[in-house]
This record gives structure tokens, C-alpha cells and sequence, in this order.
């Protein structure tokens, strides 16, 4: 049983970037052929990819976000972690880390986490 935990800062204030790392345990993020996404669901809205990280280290990232976005992660903690510089409020949402078998758009979920709440507001 693979179990995701998405962790960071709930509050961020505008123009500073927003940081989270996702723990996985129960599978490697290096395993083949696993994709590990970033999605976020503003309030009221539907969710939405923003990128993921691949089992070989390359990533993909939503292009209309691609410029603000950064996925890394640290193999020896079995982690990946989401940047999204430049934030305003409209990057209030809850974000979830995913595991997924598709490199573009997330698609192939089969394991969420459980989602944290980021509000940008000063």
C-alpha cells in the first residue's frame, strides 16, 4: 500500500513561492514507470495538474503554470518536493500530491494524499 503525506507552510504571502514536499512510503519514487504529481484544487473549483516528476527524473509540467513551476525530489528520503514562485491569491487551493502512470496531465492516478490547504493572503 503506497501512502502519500503532502507538508509546507498553509500560509504564503503574495509575490513569495510556495514550497510543499510529498513523503511516500510504501514504493519508491524511483520505481518504474511511476509519475509523481502535483495537483490543486481551488476553492469552489475543479482540480487541476500542475506537474510531476518521472521515475527516471525528467518532469512535466502544465504549460499555462510552466514558468512559475519547479518539481524536484530526494531520492534518499524517498520525497519530491513543488515550487510555484510568484504566487497570488488566486493560487489558493488545496494541493495534493499523486501517483500516476502518465506523463502528461497526471492521468493514471491510483494513489492520492489526503491534500493541505496553502491560502496566499498577506
Amino acid at each position: 500500500q503506497v501512502q502519500l503525506q503532502e507538508s509546507g507552510p498553509g500560509l504564503v504571502k503574495p509575490s513569495q513561492t510556495l514550497s510543499l514536499t510529498c513523503t511516500v512510503s510504501g514504493g519508491s519514487i524511483t520505481a518504474n514507470y511511476y509519475f509523481w504529481s502535483w495537483f490543486r484544487q481551488p476553492p469552489g473549483k475543479g482540480r487541476e495538474w500542475i506537474g510531476n516528476i518521472a521515475y527516471s527524473g525528467s518532469t512535466y509540467y502544465e504549460p499555462s503554470l510552466k514558468s512559475r513551476t519547479s518539481i524536484s525530489r530526494d531520492t534518499s528520503k524517498n520525497q519530491f518536493t513543488l515550487q510555484l514562485s510568484s504566487v497570488t491569491p488566486e493560487d489558493t487551493a488545496t494541493y495534493y500530491c499523486a501517483r500516476g502512470t502518465a506523463a502528461r496531465y497526471g492521468g493514471g492516478v491510483d494513489y492520492w494524499g489526503k491534500g493541505t490547504l496553502v491560502t496566499v493572503s498577506s
